[in-house]
């Protein structure tokens, strides 16, 4: 294989994962003229089509997908081994993906992310903001951050925070409206916010449990989110109740611009926990990332 395939073959690979010649050229600060050149280039090497383009967009063909897939494995192992290489440095370094959504993101992950950044400049983080549960292999992210019951299985998982709780809450116009229930059973009767992780998934379903008894419902309403800052938004205004974890809603329950409901059924859980691949070498970057997040755990629980 000549040198400049293997570069050729690394823009494919940036392209395949932007579907998008402008952001392929802001990632790697090239021009997209020459973006657009390097995969034409490539195509006549190979001696066949790779992409579909449009004025928006581009799709790999069938071809191009074939390739990709031979591509990842080969190429994640050269990843791995740079970061085991930058890992031998003083000091921490190098590229962290990590995908999580938005509350952990604003309540455990942020302020050790601001931290990093600016006690190690050479460290660069790429947040992905997302209610998905996203396949890391995939989508090529160093970790993941999820309820400690959403890890899958073959993942080193790491717990960061302390139990969560969930509130069921409603706006005080809501309440005007319709009784507040006193069993979830009750939740049938009542306009609520459903969340939908990813448009193929179920709806998710509202768990309860007191004095042993557990309660699964499903409920229904006007609105299907999957964002909690909406189905909070959604409740604030009086269209139905929204089942979120305490954390995101305790200022509006202390102004009273939202009520609690089913306290009692709202039993502690298992809380978020960032995982990774077992199969993936850890790089000093992330290993940074994951001790400061433990260490703002046990600082947390301490002052509980």
């Amino acid at each position: 294989m000549k040198r400049e395939d293997l570069s050729d073959l690394a823009v494919f690979m940036v392209a395949s994962e932007e579907t998008n010649f402008t952001r392929t050229a802001a990632r790697l600060g090239v021009s997209q003229s020459a973006v657009s050149h390097t995969i034409r280039r490539l195509e006549s090497s190979i001696g066949i089509k790779l992409m579909n383009r449009t004025s928006r967009c581009i799709s790999l063909t069938d071809a191009g997908e074939r390739l990709l897939a031979a591509l990842r494995p080969g190429l994640g192992q050269i990843d791995d081994r740079i970061e085991e290489l930058r890992s031998l440095g003083d000091a921490p370094k190098g590229l962290v993906r990590l995908t999580s959504s938005k509350p952990v993101a604003r309540i455990l992950l942020w302020p050790v992310l601001s931290k990093i950044a600016r006690d190690y400049p050479e460290i660069e983080i790429e947040l992905n903001l997302d209610a998905r549960l996203n396949d890391l292999t995939e989508d090529r992210f160093d970790a993941g951050i999820r309820l400690g019951e959403f890890v899958g299985l073959g993942m080193i998982s790491v717990r960061i925070g302390p139990p969560v709780r969930i509130a069921v809450v409603a706006s005080p116009d809501y309440l005007k409206k319709y009784p507040a229930p006193t069993h979830p059973s009750d939740l049938g009767a009542h306009r609520c916010i459903n969340h939908r992780f990813h448009p193929n998934a179920a709806m998710y379903e509202w768990e309860f449990e007191k004095d042993g008894e557990e309660i699964v419902t499903r409920v229904s309403g006007a609105f299907v989110f999957n964002d909690s800052d909406m189905s909070i938004r959604a409740a604030k205004e009086g269209l139905g109740i929204a089942y979120v974890t305490e954390d995101e809603v305790m200022d509006d329950i202390r102004n009273g611009s939202l009520h609690r409901l089913l306290e009692d059924w709202c039993e502690p859980f298992e809380g978020y926990h960032l995982f990774y691949s077992s199969r993936r070498q850890m790089s000093s970057a992330l290993r940074l990332v994951i001790d400061r997040l433990k260490a703002q755990n046990v600082s947390r629980s301490k002052a509980l």
